[in-house]
């Protein structure tokens, strides 16, 4: 499919977009933030949206009450197409990873896509909560909630247009040391002190960056560092989040350096420790090069030209990752202001502003596009998934 075809969908689904509708959304998930597994309220207007345009709409998917799947079926044959929603916010800072504007594209798109119409296959809209950190699209693929999909894509707002970034793979793990508690001026000799080996552990991990690969990350903090000032903490959590795109290091040298500070910080201490995997691992997204060329192609139509070939720098890590290693995914950017970085109080600002509803709208345009070359050209599917298996 040529750029000037993706053009002429990008100007069709436009049409169907009912754009202050859209913008209503983007700014009510925004100025009402739910974190991730309990955006009930976000789920229910995106879900209740969906089925006013004619979408059976199934929540509590994969066990997730937050959760959603909703389906628009065209025919009886032809490919399954998904689009995700996210929509959970950040603790203490509400909506600056843009979430709103992802839930917002995703719901645009396949309301305009589904209005808009094909001749065959099957339009989806998968509401996958708590991103940040739960991984909901990951208990999707142990539910079989994928088992039908035939191509997904996203997009996710950042400070620049791109269509691929190297997303990482990461572990979420929690140190816990447990030590004794005793009086900590009459008598701090009878204590074992669970934060000092928590702090040796921040200490371990920073001094393991010097040997780290250069595009890998480990970072930490403490979530429990005891109850009481005139108490020796008996009790001490650091949370770590390792990453890599290489999942064998990411498991064979990151897991296993981390496991080895937090036994030589207890050893250190007097104290003991634990380690554990507190959370779905998140797989490194697997770029597909015929979902990249059509989205580059509607990102052209929207006026944000991007190279479909060049992936950027590290970004975070996504449960799309997870997803994409499944079936043929992609999880392109959409800037919002230029050099705006996620995760910080100006990228929230600007997220529920305009500049935050034109992504919402451009994200969703692209969106909508692609999926109809995708139900109405069923051979670029079979593409994309002759791509995804060729690795």
């Amino acid at each position: 499919m040529t750029a000037p075809d993706l053009a002429a969908l990008v100007t069709e689904v436009r049409g169907h977009l009912d754009t202050d509708a859209l913008t209503a959304v983007a700014r009510q998930i925004h100025g009402d933030p739910e974190l991730g597994f309990a955006e009930h309220r976000a789920a229910a207007l995106l879900t209740g949206r969906l089925a006013a345009g004619g979408f059976d709409v199934e929540s509590g998917v994969a066990g997730l009450p937050t959760a959603f799947r909703a389906r628009r079926r065209f025919g009886a044959a032809g490919p399954t197409v998904a689009l995700f929603c996210e929509y959970d916010a950040l603790p203490g800072l509400g909506h600056a990873c843009g979430h709103n504007i992802i839930a917002t594209a995703g719901l645009g798109g396949g309301l305009a896509a589904a209005s808009a119409g094909a001749p065959v296959g099957e339009l989806v809209v998968l509401g996958s909560p708590a991103e940040e950190g739960g991984g909901g699209k990951v208990r999707f693929v142990e539910a079989g909630v994928l088992d039908d999909v035939d191509a997904a894509i996203m997009v996710h707002p950042a400070g620049y247009d791109a269509i691929g970034r190297t997303n990482l793979g990461r572990l979420s793990l929690r140190a816990t040391f447990t030590g004794r508690a005793s009086h900590a001026s009459a008598a701090p000799e009878e204590g074992r002190n669970a934060l000092d080996a928590a702090t040796l552990l921040l200490t371990a991990l920073g001094l393991l960056r010097q040997q780290l690969r250069a595009d890998s990350r480990v970072h930490a903090n403490v979530v429990d560092g005891g109850q009481a000032i005139n108490v020796i903490p008996e009790r001490a959590v650091v949370s770590v989040f390792v990453r890599s795109p290489d999942v064998a290091y990411l498991r064979d040298r990151l897991h296993r350096a981390v496991q080895d500070a937090v036994a030589g910080c207890a050893l250190a201490t007097g104290t003991t420790g634990v380690l554990e995997e507190v959370a779905p691992a998140y797989e490194p997204v697997r770029h597909n090069p015929v979902l990249a060329e059509l989205t580059a192609a509607a990102y052209a139509a929207v006026g944000r030209p991007a190279d479909a070939t060049l992936l950027h720098g590290n970004a975070g890590s996504t449960d799309m990752g997870n997803v994409s290693q499944r079936v043929p995914a992609l999880h392109p950017y959409v800037q919002v202001v230029p050099g705006a970085t996620i995760h910080t109080r100006e990228f929230a600002d600007v997220a529920g502003g305009d500049a935050g509803d034109r992504a919402a709208l451009d994200g969703a345009a692209v969106l909508g596009a692609v999926a109809l070359a995708l139900l109405r050209r069923p051979e670029l599917v079979a593409a994309a998934r002759a791509a995804h298996d060729q690795g």
